[in-house]
């Protein structure tokens, strides 16, 4: 594995600033380049104005998601796969536009979500916008004019997403010094309450804003978040000067593609025995730039090739690598299968914005005599049940259980995920069990012949087991997730480490889409289709439990590739922050 060095800074850098204060040691600087101190950028100070933020833009994005099945079932009048496909393909869109966000990022692309979100306002208030409603069982099709608006709102701000989702996080967890102890302890814990405060966002969504939007207006469900957008982003510049900024290091791309023409260039060309032999920069070098300089290994031995000096050859200046270059594209490459395994579990988390929603809508939503619960609403038992089990992994089990491993963050990040994985499968057994009992009580009272979807008289808190267990398994598993591709990804690459678990969400919705419709026109032209517009007719208990089995061959295949994974050693160092009775002394023990 590699190991990654890091001489101490000059004595002039390494000091004390103007005024007393510590320079922050992992290479942070101002807007200008210059160095900063740590008792003036960063920390948690900092990372509330980004926090507030993230808060707002996932408000305004779980305001669409949560709902957006319903609108489009209920006001552009699309059948139940055609609107569910469309939720998912949106949110394909959106977690996969950060992989180019990574590095083409813009922080002042947050304006596209306003835009989109302003547009999106016009189409659900301006009559003209959307197709009439239905009128003795027939519904008008919406227009393409119609959809052209309200789809281009959809993905602009799918677009702006792009620009700011990779690099808000990596922007937050570069607020703290990975060279300081005290503040490495901080960066461990700053994914859990990262996720704690987005999810309060989504909390607000799937209540309140999804309640307004059935019940009030679309108008006004979707003008406050609307609003939220443009005071988050005032509040977001208002804390630049508070910031540590990363200099960039250019396209991870481009540094990857060059390695592996390299190699490719030099096939023939064997690798010497002493890694010494191969290319490498002065460890001053990189101490003086404040990058990390990694040591060669033999996993994927062939890209060393890259680093091997051809003297005299026409091509030696263009195909000549680092041997940390080579390191680093080894350790992007080494968390792609493990990213492809990521893809099933985004697919089952995408139900509960789409089909668990719908099935939601066949049951008695009533709480007391004249309220009805939005179906989307029952969304919000994820987010509570995943800020619960946030809170409880954080606060008492890391603690209780670190006492035994010796590892700063309680198990292993692989672990924690795999947790998650067997959750979900647990959560998508539940919901076909419950989707069974649902047809059941349908069919027995002939719901199943109605030509219109009739509700069955079963209380939506039935469903409250998959909506919690799918909550826990977040807990788990996104938190999880989101940290290890963060960790893993070379120093010069945190920004597209965390693209690429955004990605898996977007590779997980647009795989959604697919299999809905497979199994949708496989078992339709079979005469027995499993998804129709009347879900008392059809089999959604056997989708989901098509689901389930994808979903635990995928967690096996998860254990098998987590087992031989081996981390980044800064990453397996168990580092415990010892403080004295005031405080004030640290100390750092490596196992």
């Amino acid at each position: 594995m590699a190991v990654t060095e890091s001489l101490p800074l000059p004595a002039m850098e390494n000091g004390e600033g103007k005024g007393g204060g510590e320079y922050t040691q992992d290479g942070s600087v101002d807007l200008r380049g210059n160095p900063v101190l740590r008792s003036k950028r960063g920390g948690w100070t900092a990372c509330s104005f980004i926090v507030v933020y993230e808060l707002f833009e996932r408000m305004a994005y779980y305001g669409i998601a949560s709902n957006l099945v319903i609108y489009l079932t209920d006001k552009l009048h699309q059948g139940t796969v055609e609107a569910s496909n469309n939720v998912t393909n949106w949110s394909g869109a959106v977690f996969i536009m950060p992989l180019l966000g990574a590095y083409a990022a813009d922080a002042y692309l947050g304006r596209y979500w306003t835009f989109g979100m302003c547009l999106l306002t016009l189409a659900v208030t301006i009559p003209s916008l959307k197709p009439p409603p239905c009128a003795g069982g027939v519904c008008p099709p919406a227009s393409a004019l119609q959809l052209g608006v309200y789809f281009g709102g959809l993905y602009i701000i799918a677009f702006g997403n792009g620009g700011t989702k990779p690099n808000i996080s990596t922007i937050g967890a570069d607020q703290f010094d990975e060279f300081d102890p005290r503040e490495k302890m901080h960066k461990m814990s700053f994914f859990n309450w990262w996720m704690f405060t987005i999810f309060v966002g989504i909390l607000f969504s799937s209540t309140v804003l999804v309640y307004l939007q059935d019940n009030v207006s679309w108008s006004v469900g979707y003008g406050i978040p609307t609003l939220g957008l443009l005071v988050s982003i005032s509040i977001f510049l208002a804390g630049t000067p508070l910031y540590r900024h990363k200099v960039p290091q250019g396209s991870p791309f481009t540094r990857m593609g060059k390695v592996v023409a390299a190699a490719v260039w030099k096939w023939r060309v064997a690798v010497p025995a002493d890694a010494k032999e191969l290319h490498e920069l002065e460890l001053e070098e990189y101490t003086r730039k404040r990058k990390f300089r990694m040591d060669s290994t033999n996993a994927m031995r062939f890209l060393n090739k890259a680093a091997v000096k051809e003297d005299g050859s026409p091509a030696a200046r263009w195909s000549l690598c680092t041997v940390t270059q080579v390191e680093e594209t080894k350790q992007i490459v080494k968390v792609i299968p493990l990213l492809a395994t990521m893809f099933v579990p985004c697919t089952l988390i995408a139900q509960t914005n789409t089909l668990f929603v719908k099935q939601g809508r066949t049951m008695d939503r009533h709480i007391g005599r004249h309220f009805q619960i939005p179906p989307a609403s029952l969304g919000a038992f994820v987010t509570l049940s995943m800020l619960v089990a946030v809170v409880v992994y954080d606060r008492l089990f890391v603690p209780a259980i670190r006492k035994y491993t010796k590892n700063p963050r309680g198990i292993t990040l692989l672990k924690r995920m795999g947790v998650g994985l067997l959750l979900q499968v647990v959560a998508m057994a539940t919901a076909s069990l419950m989707e069974s009992r649902r047809l059941g009580y349908a069919r027995r009272h002939g719901l199943d012949a109605a030509t219109a979807e009739v509700p069955v008289p079963l209380t939506i808190f039935e469903l409250l087991p998959q909506y919690v267990l799918m909550g826990v398994a977040d807990a788990f598993l996104v938190v999880g997730k989101i940290e290890f591709f963060y960790d893993q990804a070379p120093e010069s690459m945190k920004s597209l480490g965390t693209a690429m678990s955004l990605t898996a969400y977007g590779v997980g919705n647009v795989l959604s889409s697919f299999l809905l419709s497979l199994v949708s026109r496989v078992t339709r032209e079979r005469g027995d289709a499993w998804v129709t517009n009347n879900l008392n007719a059809s089999h959604l208990d056997y989708y989901y439990g098509f689901l389930t089995v994808l979903g635990a061959i995928n967690a096996v295949v998860f254990v098998a590739l987590s087992s031989r994974y081996r981390y980044k050693v800064e990453s397996t160092e168990t580092i415990d922050i010892a403080v004295d009775v005031k405080g004030d002394t640290a100390k750092k023990i490596q196992n």
